[in-house]
Order: C-alpha cells, then structure tokens, then sequence
C-alpha cells in the first residue's frame, strides 16, 4: 500500500501526535497536537470522532491503516475537474476566489470562514483573484511538488 519512505513519515508524524510515547493516540495526544499548531478550542466532540474513526486504540498499524483508507479515498483527478467545471461555465479553467469562497461558505456542507482559507492555501490563485482548478486538481490528486521537495 506505501513506499518504505511513505511508511517512514507516518511513523514521524505518529510520534509527532503521540505526545506521551505511548505508543497510542489518545484525546490528550490530539488537544496537546492541536494546542501546539496554534489551535487550542479544539471541541471534545471532534477529538472523540477522530478517534472513533479508528474503531479502538490507535496505534501505528492503526494509523497506517487510516492513511490508507483516506489517501485512497480521494476522487479521481476527472471527477474533481467535472465539479469545477460546473462553476466555469465559459472553460477557461478558472472560478473566481471570492465568488467560490461564497459558494462554499453558503451551499452544503457549508465551510467556516478559517476552513475557506484552508481550502484556498495550496490553490494557484492568479493575481485578478481566479483559482486555476486545473493546477488545484493536480495537486489534490497528485500533491504538492512544493511539499515533496
């Protein structure tokens, strides 16, 4: 399922979460995680939900096993570029920021302001203020060559 070199990194970022070197994560391990990037209101409720997601104690061969599931979980490259292309009606291969940030905050799921601008962090935005979703879409599927550098 991973490269050697992947299976490496998860384990770095495993004890990056497992605060107490325990060797499994537990709800402390995630608010002192969270509390060291920045955010600290992080809800009980979510913390529960993460950890239910590993359906007992998560420890690495759990972890891994999430990963997986989720990485392979990702849409392919087509149908992300289809959902854009709904919102770019003309093909010019780019929706606009603001107009798109609108629609997320408004429709569905409905994003908070903070995960709007998470969203748009690895989104090439040209300097008129359009998403480039081709380049976007790439990097959902593919990852950023920034990162892997």
């Amino acid at each position: 399922m991973f490269e050697q070199s992947q299976i490496q990194e998860f384990k770095e970022a495993f004890g990056c979460i497992d605060q107490d070197r325990d060797g499994v994560i537990k709800k402390q391990d995630l608010k002192e995680t969270y509390g060291q990037l920045g955010k600290l209101n992080v809800k009980d409720e979510e913390l529960d939900e993460m950890l239910n997601e590993g359906k007992g104690p998560i420890n690495f061969t759990v972890f891994l096993t999430l990963f997986g599931e989720k990485l392979n979980g990702t849409d392919p490259e087509d149908t992300i570029l289809a959902a854009f292309k709904l919102f770019d009606p003309n093909g010019t291969g780019f929706v606009n920021k603001e107009e798109f940030r609108r629609l997320l905050m408004n429709q569905a799921d409905k994003f908070t302001a903070e995960e709007a601008d998470q969203a748009f962090a690895l989104a090439p935005i040209d300097p008129t203020g359009n998403i480039d979703y081709k380049s976007l879409c790439y990097t959902i599927t593919h990852g950023d060559e920034k990162e892997e550098s």
